[in-house]
């Protein structure tokens, strides 16, 4: 397999970062998240091109990307590091922006930003902020904000003495960071999302779920996702080659401890949907299936997959619920026995 653009395909994972101390248990927590930053330097020596973490607020996973980014920045070289992803609608955007500028300097250029509107939960709304918006308006709203202000927008004018600054100084971020602007993506899970996403010119990151069911296969509705976002981008930056990631459940195994340990976790993947990957409640979406055992019969469904065929970069989803040991041999059995088979070969 090769991507689109004939270039070698890039390789990355995802980890949860799963806090086995739940709300109570500091020694645990801390233990989690340095597990986490020593699965990141285990993946860089590996050969891996990015590491990727996701924002969960108020579960028992990563809570503060950014900030554990950071840190995991200062115990590797090479590896890029990046968000998959970070909802807006419940971000304060001037924030963000603050702390994605400086993660960026300390990490040497190498922070991947990666955004998604978020899903609806009014506890949510309530804990960071109700808006008289619609829900979709008021994540244009935070975005806009938060690309005004990664762009070196002037955000404010004080017509007033203010602390150090006198009035009439412009505000614009501090640092200033407008090299992240090109290295912005969007996580799309529909058609229109994606086209909008290509129309902001945001490299595309798809998941393991699409928010929209069509009645179509898992992979071919996502590969038209993402050759609608080819088409758009093209429209509008002919100049430029955009990025897609596509992110896969990979769980190969050799042994039978691996596999007896995976199945609590497959058995909660699976119990919420039918073989098609529609959820069991109902809901209008699908989930893509999860590749586990035999490395050979992952690879083989992998080089059938549509929308791999489309990306420039695959992305292993770790489980959410497993040991950091069966993790670090997840990551070594990819690179070993899948990602050579798929036209990866290791970072230098």
């Amino acid at each position: 397999m090769s991507t689109t653009n004939g270039n070698r395909l890039e390789l990355g994972f995802l980890s949860f970062v799963h806090n086995t101390g739940g709300r109570t248990n500091r020694a645990d927590a801390a233990a989690a998240l340095q597990a986490g930053i020593d699965l990141f330097r285990h993946a860089e020596d590996l050969g891996y091109d990015a590491g990727w973490v996701r924002n969960r607020h108020f579960e028992p996973f990563l809570s503060s990307p950014l900030l554990f980014l950071t840190a995991v920045s200062q115990h590797t070289r090479r590896l890029r590091l990046g968000t998959a992803v970070v909802p807006i609608r419940y971000e304060d955007p001037v924030r963000l922006a603050e702390d994605a500028a400086n993660l960026d300097l300390l990490s040497g250029g190498r922070f991947e930003l990666g955004l998604s509107s978020g899903y609806q939960a009014p506890v949510l709304e309530e804990v960071f902020g109700a808006s008289g918006l619609d829900f979709r308006d008021e994540v244009r709203r935070r975005l806009d904000q938060l690309l005004a202000a990664l762009r070196g927008d002037v955000l404010a004018v004080p017509q007033e003495q203010f602390s150090t600054l006198p009035a009439g100084t412009e505000l614009t971020l501090t640092p200033p960071a407008p090299e992240l602007m090109g290295r912005l993506w969007y996580g799309a899970g529909s058609l229109a999302t994606a086209e909008r996403s290509a129309r902001q010119g945001f490299d595309l990151q798809v998941s393991t779920l699409n928010t929209e069911e069509t009645g179509q296969p898992f992979e071919v509705r996502q590969a038209e996702q993402i050759r609608a976002y080819r088409k758009a981008f093209a429209e509008g930056q002919p100049k430029r080659t955009p990025q897609v990631s596509v992110s896969r459940i990979m769980m190969p195994y050799l042994d039978k401890r691996d596999g007896e340990e995976l199945q609590g976790w497959l058995r909660f993947y699976s119990d919420r949907m039918d073989d098609e990957g529609r959820p069991k409640n109902g809901a209008k979406m699908r989930f893509s299936p999860a590749y586990h055992g035999d490395p050979e019969a992952i690879v083989e469904a992998l080089l059938k997959d549509e929308a791999l065929a489309e990306a420039t970069h695959l992305t292993a989803t770790l489980p959410s619920l497993a040991s950091l040991e069966l993790h670090r041999r997840t990551l070594e059995l990819i690179t070993t026995h899948i990602a050579p088979h798929l036209g990866w070969t290791p970072a230098a």
